[in-house]
């Protein structure tokens, strides 16, 4: 029988270690805040944004929304982020991205306090997750897929991992982390020949392609684990990079969307904002 991992029960069990990592923050007099940053309402930011608040107002964080018009320019935002970014009451910082064209999205990742970088966006966030170093932030989606494994003890160390989709946002940062959970990982991407083969021989398989359905049961094995980080809308309903309710009887584990890994991403995005705090604190105390 598919044993279905969703997302909520993963979110529920994180709550209690946030709820403890929140109070031990305010024994410090440290009161975390997430600023989001929004240019233009992307439907599909605004659903995350709604997600996010209500997460955070859940669990008694503080969260700002800045919004800016689709067509500020560069150098307006630029100002409008530095200040943010500079801000002694900001600990973590959301970028939607991709930014509208005009502006010079690479300019912003480098900007960024790696510190504040809770999404894991800047080059420098990159290079810190990639070596191991403590004080690094992958990006929230990721690390949600490494929290679900966890939770539902999957553990990846010997096993074959195929991650489909290459992108900074998913694809690579998730590689990275299954490497330093002594996975052996592949990626597969859009040149990959044999996709299909590949896929099926692996014991996880995470869809990651931006592709609805795109996965099929001949991606798939009954020794198969897929979970699916696909965000995709088909006659105005969600539905994930793994053609659902044919592969899921053939997998012995599977994450549906929408109630999977979505699910998880907001405690994630909170457990890194409280771990900014932290880290900022001690950087400023360790400059005072």
């Amino acid at each position: 029988m598919t044993t279905i991992m969703k997302g909520a029960e993963v979110a529920a069990r994180m709550r209690e270690a946030l709820e403890r990592d929140l109070a031990a923050l305010r024994r410090r007099n440290i009161e975390p805040k997430l600023a989001i940053v929004r240019v233009g309402s992307r439907p599909d930011d605004l659903a995350y944004e709604r997600g996010a608040l209500k997460r955070f107002e859940g669990l008694g964080i503080a969260a700002q929304v800045f919004e800016f018009p689709e067509t500020v320019d560069q150098e307006s935002f630029a100002a409008a982020f530095a200040g943010i970014d500079a801000s002694p009451d900001v600990h973590g910082i959301l970028l939607f991205r991709p930014l509208p064209k005009h502006l010079d999205e690479e300019a912003i990742k480098k900007a960024i306090d790696p510190l504040k970088d809770v999404d894991g966006m800047s080059p420098l966030s990159a290079a810190k997750v990639f070596s191991g170093a403590e004080d690094g932030f992958a990006p929230c989606t990721p690390s949600a897929v490494m929290e679900m494994l966890d939770h539902y003890d999957l553990d990846p160390a010997g096993k074959n991992v195929v991650v489909v989709g290459r992108s900074m946002v998913v694809g690579r940062p998730l590689a990275m982390l299954m490497l330093m959970r002594n996975a052996t990982v592949t990626i597969c991407h859009t040149k990959t020949r044999n996709m299909e083969e590949i896929c099926k021989r692996a014991d996880i398989v995470v869809a990651a392609a931006g592709k609805a359905r795109m996965l099929s049961p001949a991606f798939v094995s009954e020794k198969s684990a897929v979970v699916d980080v696909g965000i995709n809308v088909e006659d105005g309903k969600l539905c994930g990079d793994v053609d659902y309710d044919v592969v899921a009887p053939q997998v012995s584990m599977i994450s549906p969307v929408p109630g999977g890994v979505g699910a998880v991403t907001t405690s994630v995005l909170a457990k890194h904002v409280l771990k900014a705090a932290d880290l900022l604190n001690r950087r400023r105390t360790n400059f005072a």
